[in-house]
């Protein structure tokens, strides 16, 4: 991510704006990947102590074609803010850094704060948990959510940094 789309330039030049069109994710997130900047067109799964979902998600192209070339995608996971299950470990943490994923957000925990450590991808989440979920293959896709109380969509812009997240109906420059 350009030093020119920091989150603070960015909340600088939209904070006044009443539209809904930027919004900013409150600071109860905690970074376990290596990458501390990231950002992309968000892609969503919301599932509640079932993992299932997010691994297919990792497992598919991360990488979307721009007129820039090839660009990662940001995952947001809506876990409910679950404290009870790791919806993200090392194996998917893995897998998503492997298939060209920009970063991943974890509106619940993930696992494995190792092995996340390592991976070259943004990786944000509320807390680590050791217990893993259970697989039964429940949960939606690309499906709009509130993530603590913000809405993101399928298609918004998401940028990271050291100061925060926010969230953009479209790419911003």
């Amino acid at each position: 991510m350009p030093d020119s789309l920091a989150t603070c330039d960015l909340c600088d030049v939209h904070k006044n704006d009443s539209s809904g069109a930027f919004r900013v994710l409150p600071p109860v997130f905690r970074d376990y990947g290596a990458a501390l900047r990231f950002s992309g067109p968000v892609e969503m799964v919301k599932c509640f102590e079932d993992n299932s979902l997010v691994k297919a998600a990792v497992d598919s192209p991360g990488l979307v074609d721009s007129p820039d070339g090839p660009i990662g995608k940001v995952l947001v996971v809506d876990g409910g803010g679950s404290l009870r299950r790791a919806l993200l470990g090392g194996n998917l943490g893995a897998a998503a850094a492997r298939n060209g994923w920009a970063g991943v957000v974890v509106d619940g925990c993930v696992r494995d704060v190792g092995e996340l450590a390592e991976f070259e991808i943004g990786i944000r989440a509320l807390a680590s948990m050791p217990l893993p979920t259970e697989k039964r293959n429940t949960g939606q896709a690309d499906v709009a959510v509130q993530i603590q109380g913000v809405w993101v969509r399928p298609g918004d812009w998401l940028y990271a940094d050291e100061d925060g997240m926010v969230v953009s109906s479209r790419k911003l420059d």
